[in-house]
């Protein structure tokens, strides 16, 4: 469905096979695309045969083994191995995920590990971000009010106003939804994505936030908002269970009960 795919013209050369260090019953074998800007070489496809009974149960382990016991140069992102920092997205058996609670045994067969698709890649599995972050602060991510704040306490909301959150602040800008959408591929200089604008809708929907019509405004746009075409990708991988192209209907609400 999301399937990592090479840029036009480029050539993938056959890579190098790493044979397990153990001698184990239970050999799986990862395929893992490898690439290196500051070596004038087409990216390859390396073989690597973990002993299953030497490893964690997650691909990120497998990765970490295979990094630590035979290929020190492997390059890929990882931090909190939980599900929690979204660092180790990435393009599992055609699917994007995070390789820390994705499990091997859920992959039959040879494992394919590429970067996320439609991003420059850094090197190895380590897209570039940059882009993305520059979408995600053009939101303006962040509280907006106008009113003076409350003497000696929070802005506070209602319990039924702070559940309308729910769905929405669990997004750990992982980009995985927005990669696999093909409206993103397409359209990434101009679309915001799945991802960000699942972002905008969490201030939308916030109540103590007061720059609802601005907000609005800067959404407005054939390309920013309008091409999201509910495809769908973006809820079937996120790893949190969110829905963005239901924060991107509301949006959509949003504005056209604006505009009547």
């Amino acid at each position: 469905m999301a399937e990592f795919t090479l840029p036009k013209n480029s050539v993938v050369k056959k890579g190098k096979a790493h044979a397990s260090p153990t001698a184990g019953k239970r050999l799986k074998r990862f395929k893992v695309y490898r690439y290196d800007p500051d070596k004038a070489e087409n990216p390859r496809f390396d073989t690597f045969d973990v002993d299953l009974d030497e490893c964690g149960p997650m691909v990120l382990d497998a990765l970490i083994k295979m990094k630590g016991e035979q290929d020190s140069s492997l390059t890929f992102r990882r931090s909190c191995r939980e599900g929690i920092c979204g660092s180790c997205s990435m393009n599992i058996d055609g699917s994007n995920g995070l390789a820390c609670t994705t499990a091997i045994e859920d992959v039959k067969g040879e494992v394919r590990i590429t970067p996320l698709p439609a991003m420059a890649v850094i090197k190895d599995l380590v897209p570039d971000f940059t882009h993305f972050y520059a979408q995600y602060s053009s939101i303006k991510p962040w509280l907006q009010t106008v009113t003076p704040a409350p003497s000696g306490k929070e802005r506070l909301q209602s319990p039924e106003d702070r559940e309308k959150l729910d769905g929405l602040y669990e997004c750990i800008l992982c980009a995985c939804c927005s990669t696999s959408c093909p409206s993103y591929w397409w359209n990434s200089d101009k679309f915001l994505g799945p991802a960000i604008l699942l972002q905008a809708y969490r201030w939308l929907a916030d109540s103590r936030d007061e720059m609802t019509g601005d907000r609005l405004n800067e959404l407005e746009d054939p390309f920013r908002l309008y091409r999201c075409h509910t495809i769908m990708n973006c809820a079937t991988v996120c790893p949190k269970g969110l829905n963005p192209a239901k924060a991107i209907a509301e949006i959509k609400k949003m504005e056209a009960e604006r505009v009547i």
